[in-house]
């Protein structure tokens, strides 16, 4: 009878099943419902797991993380799946931190022995893949470095991927490519497999400070301190469109910082440049709404970042200070200072409201509502 059953049942290996769960976890902490380190009831298969946040502004100090004076953070992303802050420090550090409290997270073996991401100059950027698992990173030397977070181990390297620094890096929605922009002028893509550059877009006639592939994936949206907005064709490599975001006489070459796409209307985006204003941009170069400071002096922005669900603009100026705009109201519904020196970058958690700025003081900062 054995014999016979044998031949009518078909058995699948154990680990299977804990390899799917394995893999819905994963899911379920991309998609924010898993908090980092929170443990799983398998039996009642869930977590404490909290609702979804209503997203509000920061007003106060969650964590100071402190770097040397030589070894600000250049650059400074969480994960997707909201585990990781890392940053990318000037004397070419990368470093994973558990945010709640602020210190490296040992948990990653590569850490606990003091080995860690390295590259030869400062990092000037960095981006996750879309699963967290990969971590690309760009120097101020043109090079490009993808790394596996888990193993601390690098994967791919870019040793020409510009002739200049590299001032963003992102991988294309699955995760087989790069794309970078940088102050060589240029936007480039380069293939993960082959591990060479397979397309360039020329085009700005000044540093490109920011490129980003739109929704559709068929067309790449830059910044550059040329003063422009430039939309591509991703297959033929030529301009679509070039918008200059910036009204009025002095506008012809006011640098455009960084653009981001709106997460729930993508055919807008956010447009921050070195004025007081920034301003939500359609697709046609039309500006739809804008948002000033208000200042005359010091409150041109430097840079900028979006809520989770883009309900909220965030703006820091050369002032130091954090600008929070409401996207329905139209409003400034409050100004933070954040730092005391020029502040390098902020960034936004993907699912709770925690907000990240670094300053050339040697810190990065941790804000909460």
């Amino acid at each position: 009878i054995a014999q016979a059953l044998a031949g009518e049942v078909s058995v699948v290996p154990p680990a299977r099943m804990l390899a799917l769960l394995g893999q819905a976890l994963k899911w379920q902490q991309h998609q924010g419902q898993l908090p980092p380190g929170t443990s799983i009831d398998v039996f009642r298969g869930k977590a404490a797991v909290k609702d979804e946040e209503e997203e509000k502004y920061p007003t106060q100090l969650s964590r100071t993380i402190k770097f040397g004076g030589k070894s600000h953070p250049e650059c400074c992303k969480y994960s997707p799946d909201g585990q990781y802050l890392v940053t990318g420090t000037l004397d070419g550090f990368i470093e994973v931190w558990n945010f709640t409290t602020g210190k490296i997270r040992k948990d990653l073996r590569y850490q606990a022995q003091e080995q860690f991401m390295l590259m030869d100059d400062a990092v000037s950027c960095m981006n996750f893949s879309r699963d967290s698992e990969m971590l690309a990173t760009g120097s101020q030397d043109g090079r490009i470095k993808v790394w596996k977070i888990q193993a601390g181990q690098c994967l791919r390297r870019f040793e020409k991927a510009h002739t200049a620094g590299v001032t963003c890096i992102t991988f294309s929605r699955d995760g087989s490519q790069l794309l970078s922009a940088s102050f060589d002028q240029t936007i480039r893509i380069h293939g993960l497999k082959s591990g060479k550059t397979l397309k360039e877009f020329r085009g700005h006639s000044s540093f490109v400070n920011e490129a980003q592939f739109t929704a559709d994936g068929h067309t790449i949206i830059s910044a550059s301190s040329d003063g422009t907005v430039k939309v591509w064709s991703l297959k033929s490599t030529e301009t679509m469109n070039t918008f200059k975001p910036a009204l009025g006489s002095s506008a012809s070459e006011i640098t455009v910082n960084s653009i981001h796409l709106l997460p729930r209307n993508t055919e807008q985006f956010v447009v921050c440049n070195r004025t007081n204003t920034v301003s939500i941009m359609n697709m046609q170069g039309q500006i739809v709404k804008s948002f000033s400071s208000g200042k005359r002096q010091g409150g041109d922005f430097v840079c900028c970042t979006l809520s989770p669900r883009g309900e909220w603009i965030y703006c820091v100026g050369e002032d130091h200070v954090l600008y929070c705009f409401s996207v329905s109201t139209g409003k400034l519904e409050r100004t933070l200072t954040v730092h005391e020196k020029e502040v390098i970058g902020i960034t936004h958690h993907p699912h709770q409201n925690l907000i990240a700025t670094f300053s050339e003081d040697g810190t990065l900062k941790l804000w909460k509502p």
